[in-house]
């Protein structure tokens, strides 16, 4: 058997899962600052030893810098201390298996966009042909955008708009050491460094 705990914080919402042999024992979906405790929670909901867990897999992003870190301490943390192999999966990647065909778009800030590639873009320049569904934060964040461009963008409360844990658990590769998970960052954080 093997027992995997998923999460991605990336985004405005952190999603997390612990499946068992690929079926989904529990779920939650809160604010990445919250990562944690959700992750301890379903472990106790599920009445399983954090020892008992044979992987981790983590959204590397793109989407908060912030936010993305936090999912990969944590993520690097736990497989150190429980000497568990993890991997890691992009967010975008998660988005896009929700449904056939849609396009994943995530918030980036400052009035851009992350999409497939990855690379960030202002929500005009996203490449879509008329029908195309656009899911994700950016997608909410900039419907009106997109819609005016011929896209489709499911309600806002549609599910679809989540990097689901589970679904990274499923697009997981090969599982490594911890301490090799990367991020995707797609452009410089904001924050510099002293001199």
């Amino acid at each position: 058997m093997t027992l995997v705990l998923a999460f991605d914080s990336a985004t405005d919402v952190a999603t997390s899962a612990l499946l068992r042999d690929g079926d989904v024992l529990g779920e939650r979906a809160s604010e990445p600052r919250a990562l944690v405790s959700d992750l301890d929670a379903l472990l106790l909901e599920a009445g399983v030893e954090p020892a008992e867990l044979d992987g981790l897999v983590v959204g590397t992003g793109p989407g908060s810098f912030t936010s993305t870190r936090i999912g990969l301490a944590v993520a690097r943390g736990l497989g150190l201390a429980l000497g568990v192999h993890a991997a890691g999966v992009s967010t975008l990647d998660a988005l896009a298996s929700a449904r056939p065909g849609v396009l994943p778009v995530v918030d980036a800030r400052r009035g851009e966009v992350f999409v497939p590639g990855p690379r960030a873009v202002s929500p005009d320049e996203v490449e879509l042909r008329p029908g195309t569904v656009c899911v994700g934060s950016g997608a909410v964040r900039y419907r009106h955008a997109l819609e005016r461009r011929g896209a489709v963008v499911p309600p806002d409360d549609d599910p679809v708009h989540l990097p689901h844990a589970r679904l990274h658990a499923a697009l997981a590769g090969a599982f490594g050491p911890p301490e090799a998970l990367a991020p995707v960052y797609v452009r410089e954080p904001d924050a510099k460094a002293l001199a």
